[in-house]
């Protein structure tokens, strides 16, 4: 995608800004607290100052008000120069339900937030329902004006340093029927939240409820609906997932072609062997294939409201999702093989990118949820 002056000098500006803030190693490791944390609260209130988060967003919220390109634009490029903000995805898309179903005093408070470096988490996914969400069995039930919320909740992104967290909750009916949206502050009596270890920074988490009461105001939306409160949100939770695998797939294939052209091997840099720089070549343009299609969506997502997307556009997300995020995958893998031990240690980062591409393909819709999707739309 060929880019206009401004959207050029918004991505000059945050290139510019991930170079002088996490430009070396030491510098994200203090970040991060050597790898250990994923999001840095010093990071987010400057992006926040910036007004880089929201771009998306209204105005009227704090937003930038600007479309899913310049979103996209904004996830690449901080994931490609690795300032450790990953939880800001996770709330834009917490955020979709938000902006579509809530009232004006939550969408105020949430949304700015975001815009302002406040982290949002939202949680769907059940020990028994996980690409199923249909199944989802986390009970809330009326207790005069308030909601009473038990059960557990699994695989919950950044709840541990999220203001809220938007839960997913039966409270009737079967399947996509009776499935209700409430707000639940993480701070709430009755809702503990406790870490998933991983072989990434801390960034899931196990929640559980316990007669948790929250306010008749923490419905977002409306009681029995949040099925297809949700459904319109996906295809820009691909795309945010596809801007992202964009960005740590052009990092792996960056830092990649960065050792192939100095280690040298039999008096020559080992990228100057055919065998690999072909191999180069073709992931080279499997990431540029990724991109393509992934700002092919983001400019379609803008031409239409976000809660009528065409049925074609809506495939084109999953694809997206599917494309960028293998190819993010394969991208790491190759880095570590074409690296060899220097690959596998961790005086580079291609190990690191080895650990962060592998999740992806399995959150927000695993890729095989992804592939049925695609199938069906063609009439399978």
């Amino acid at each position: 995608m060929i880019l206009d002056t401004d959207q050029q000098a918004f991505v000059d500006a945050v290139a510019d800004y991930c170079r002088q803030r996490a430009g070396t190693r030491e510098q994200r490791d203090a970040l991060t607290l050597c790898d250990t944390q994923a999001n840095n609260r010093e990071i987010l209130d400057e992006l926040g100052g910036l007004g880089w988060l929201g771009v998306s967003l209204p105005e009227a919220y704090g937003g930038g008000g600007m479309g899913m390109v310049e979103e996209c634009l904004f996830l690449e490029h901080t994931i490609h120069g690795q300032i450790p903000v990953t939880g800001y995805s996770t709330s834009l898309t917490a955020g979709q339900s938000y902006l579509r179903w809530a009232t004006e005093e939550q969408k105020h408070e949430t949304l700015g937030g975001i815009c302002r470096g406040r982290l949002e988490a939202i949680s769907l996914s059940e020990p028994g329902a996980g690409s199923d969400l249909a199944g989802a069995r986390c009970r809330a039930s009326r207790d005069g004006d308030d909601w009473v919320i038990d059960g557990q909740k699994t695989w919950c992104s950044i709840a541990h340093v999220s203001d809220h967290v938007l839960v997913l909750t039966r409270t009737g009916g079967e399947r996509h029927h009776g499935l209700t949206l409430l707000q639940v502050p993480t701070d709430h009596p009755g809702l503990e939240v406790r870490a998933i270890e991983t072989m990434e920074a801390r960034t899931v988490n196990d929640l559980f409820f316990t007669d948790c009461r929250v306010p008749g105001a923490a419905l977002v939306g409306r009681e029995g609906e949040a099925w297809s409160q949700l459904m319109p949100g996906l295809a820009v939770e691909r795309l945010i997932i596809a801007a992202m695998s964009v960005g740590a797939a052009q990092r792996a294939l960056d830092d990649l072609i960065s050792y192939v052209s100095e280690r040298q091997q039999f008096n020559r840099t080992i990228g100057s062997f055919q065998a690999v720089r072909h191999r180069i070549a073709d992931l080279a343009t499997e990431v540029e294939c990724a991109r393509a299609l992934t700002y092919d969506v983001a400019q379609h997502v803008d031409q239409h409201d976000h809660l009528k997307l065409p049925r074609a556009v809506n495939r084109q997300a999953s694809m997206a999702k599917l494309k960028a995020t293998e190819v993010s995958k394969h991208a790491a893998l190759e880095g570590m093989q074409l690296m060899g031990g220097y690959g596998y240690a961790k005086e580079y980062d291609m190990e690191r990118h080895v650990r962060i591409a592998l999740a992806p393909p399995i959150y927000g819709g695993a890729n095989e949820v992804q592939r049925e999707i695609i199938g069906k739309s063609l009439g399978l």
